[in-house]
């Protein structure tokens, strides 16, 4: 599955993926050698423990390759914002309590509500996509099905 992120998250995550394979894969070969040289490899927590640690990196770094490999960057520029999609900003109503938030709709790995920013594959990002000013999204949450009336949309 594609996911949809701003040119500079795709550029932090090919630094990211940069530091990995030049800065700490080398840290873990270096680290693996040195609990090597302690002694008896059967009996040597160290030598497990850096092993370990190597093979979590090199999961790390599979991962970090295959989203960046389907990851699609969206220029915020060409958006549409006559209704809901990636990247834009929505301001909703949830109707039942009157209280209104902004979201701003991104893709997973942007994702973080402490900013305000929702994904796109969540319940309420879901619900929201593909609306236009004025339209009620009917989302379903733990608790119920909730609602919430599009108010604005910009990016």
């Amino acid at each position: 599955m594609s996911d949809y992120v701003t040119q500079e998250t795709f550029d932090k995550m090919r630094e990211e993926l940069h530091r990995m394979k030049s800065v700490d894969r080398p840290a873990s070969s270096r680290a693996i050698g040195e609990a090597r040289e302690k002694g008896d490899l059967k009996e040597n927590a160290e030598y497990d423990a850096a092993k370990e640690a190597q093979g979590m990196l090199e999961a790390k770094i599979k991962q970090l390759e295959g989203v960046i490999s389907n990851a699609k960057i969206v220029d915020p520029g060409t958006l549409d914002t006559s209704k809901v999609t990636i990247l834009t900003k929505v301001t909703i109503t949830n109707l039942a309590t009157k209280k209104t938030i902004v979201y701003q709709i991104v893709g997973e790995k942007e994702a973080d509500l402490k900013l305000g920013k929702i994904s796109a594959s969540s319940p309420i990002g879901k619900g929201l996509l593909g609306k236009v000013v004025g339209e009620v999204a009917e989302v379903q949450a733990p608790n119920g099905i909730v609602k919430f009336r599009i108010e604005h949309i910009t990016i």
